[in-house]
This record gives structure tokens, sequence and C-alpha cells, in this order.
């Protein structure tokens, strides 16, 4: 019970200390809307085209917003030394780590629903399938935020976290299948689609919202969540085996 409290009161404190800063959640709120409005207006077919689109614009909002706020929070900390006075806490490192994202995967999913939102207002979205959509937006902001966090442990500067993230996220807005499909990419790039968790993500929200997808949804949920179990551990790892060595 010691340790959840302690959980608790870790997410409670990162949640006021990062995440619920005005700039934070006006950039929150914000970046999702300006891709939402840059991808609804630009597309020039309609409000057809919005339900098209709007699998890819919420995997875009959960994948930047964890990402960087995981960039901010862990590597800070660790530069500043903070990060040390919570190893030495007397709760596992593994519920100590679950504690640091939770606040990115809350950020992440809220990311999520504001283009949804927006796109409940021009289009009928009577038809998609929330049953499937809504675990899809948790393990995609579970996956993303354990990337960030495998990032962040890689590096020692907020700036080298943002930029290797990008090293990331630039070619999985291309390759995994968010605005068009991954059927369509060169042969030599399809394999590159498969080792990325956003294509499996993607492949789940186009299937709930426009009911079109290339994989059975046990397939994509599997993937997904061995990508955050991997993810997860390997960050523990180098925790471990750089941070605590």
């Amino acid at each position: 019970m010691n340790q959840w409290i302690a959980f608790w009161n870790i997410l409670v404190k990162d949640m006021k200390t990062y995440y619920l800063k005005p700039p934070n959640i006006s950039w929150g709120l914000i970046f999702p809307l300006a891709w939402t409005g840059m991808f609804f207006i630009k597309s020039g077919n309609g409000l057809g085209s919005i339900s098209t689109l709007l699998p890819g614009v919420v995997a875009v909002s959960i994948l930047f917003g964890t990402t960087s706020m995981l960039a901010v929070t862990v590597t800070f900390e660790k530069k500043n030394r903070s990060f040390e006075r919570l190893l030495l806490a007397p709760i596992p490192l593994e519920i100590l780590m679950l504690a640091k994202t939770s606040g990115a995967i809350i950020m992440g999913v809220a990311n999520a629903f504001v283009p949804i939102i927006m796109a409940a207002f021009l289009t009928d979205l009577s038809g998609m399938s929330w049953a499937a959509l809504v675990p899809a937006v948790l393990l995609i902001a579970v996956a993303s935020t354990f990337l960030g966090l495998f990032i962040a442990v890689a590096v020692s500067e907020v700036f080298e976290a943002q930029t290797f993230s990008n090293f990331f996220r630039f070619p999985m807005m291309f390759l995994c299948g968010l605005f068009f499909p991954v059927a369509q990419l060169p042969i030599l790039l399809k394999p590159l689609s498969y080792i990325l968790p956003l294509t499996y993500g993607a492949d789940i929200l186009h299937g709930a919202v426009n009911g079109i997808h290339t994989m059975p949804f046990v397939l994509d949920f599997s993937v997904l969540g061995l990508f955050c179990t991997g993810l997860f551990l390997l960050s523990i790892r180098n925790i471990r085996k750089h941070w605590i060595a």
C-alpha cells in the first residue's frame, strides 16, 4: 500500500510541477488543434475526408505530446540531480518509473481526444467503434511514452532528447500508415513499418474510425502490448546500468 501511495504522490507532484503548468496545457491543446486544422483544411475533399485523416491526426497528437513531455520531466530531473533522490526512495524502480511516466500517458490520452472532439462537430462519428478506439488510444499513449522514456534515459540534455525523439517521430509519421496505407510504400520501406509500434496503433484507429484495417485487431493489440513491455523493460535495464551502477 505504501508503494502505491508513493506512486500517487510522485504522479501528483509531476502533474503540478510539469504537466498542469499553463504553457504545457496551452501547448497540449494548441498542438493537436493546429495539426487537426492543418490537415482538415488542406485536405481539399470536404467533410468526407475528415474521418480518413482523423486516425493519423490522433496518433500524431499522442506521439508528439508524450515524447515531448518525457524529454522534459526525466531528462531535466536527471540533469538537476533531483531524480537521484527519488532513486533512494524505498519503492521498486519499476513503480517509480511507472509513476514518472503516468503523467505523460494521461496527457497523451487527453491530446488524442482534442481532434476527436473537433471532428465530432464537423462530421458524423456515430459509426466509430469506441470499444476499439479507446484502448488503442491508451496503448498508443503508453507505447509512445515508453519510447520517450527510452530516449530520455539514453541522453543527458533536454535538447538531445528532443533531437533524438525526432529521429523516431518524423519517420513514423510517414512509415506507419497514418495518412496513407503501408501498402503504398516502396517495397524496401515496408519492413521498417512493421518494426514500429505506431503502425499497429494506426491500423486499429483506422479500423475503429473507418472500418478499414489490414491486420486483425488481436494481432495489433498484442504487438502494441509487446512494444510497451519491451520498451519499458529496456528503459529499466538502462537506468540500472547507467544511473544506479
